[in-house]
């Protein structure tokens, strides 16, 4: 009988470990778990508070383009001067962004042409060599 209690105990003994272990790492994830929602919420809060900032620029901008100072003719005259040249360097910047789009659609239609080119001489030589096998 005795000799039969220690295995038994051996066994209960490993069983527990194992409960132990697992219990552990259990609670383990669990805080874990519980760690990363807190964070999440935490992330949603400030993405809130951001928007929140945001949408009250937003207004204010609104409200100063409502509104706008009475600027010294001086200055209204700067201000012209200043969106007319954003004006011209956005037209040119435009112009640009057309001009090389353009000339990459050109330069890949050509690219196309001469590998079509290619492969239809290729074709072309192929067919006559099985032309001459079949003669």
């Amino acid at each position: 009988m005795v000799v039969s209690t220690i295995p038994d105990q051996t066994f209960l003994l490993i069983v527990l470990i194992i409960v132990a272990v697992v219990v552990i790492i259990v609670v383990a994830q669990w805080k874990s778990v519980a760690n990363s929602k807190n964070s999440i919420l935490l992330l949603e809060k400030e993405i809130e508070l951001k928007k929140m900032s945001m949408v009250e620029k937003d207004i204010e901008s609104k409200r100063l383009m409502d509104n706008p100072i009475p600027l010294p003719q001086e200055q209204q005259d700067s201000l012209s001067a200043i969106r007319q040249s954003t004006t011209e360097a956005r037209s040119r910047v435009g112009y640009l962004h057309s001009e090389i789009n353009e000339r990459l659609a050109r330069l890949e239609a050509e690219t196309e042409q001469r590998k079509l080119e290619k492969m239809l001489k290729e074709i072309e030589k192929k067919e006559a060599k099985l032309q001459k096998m079949n003669k």
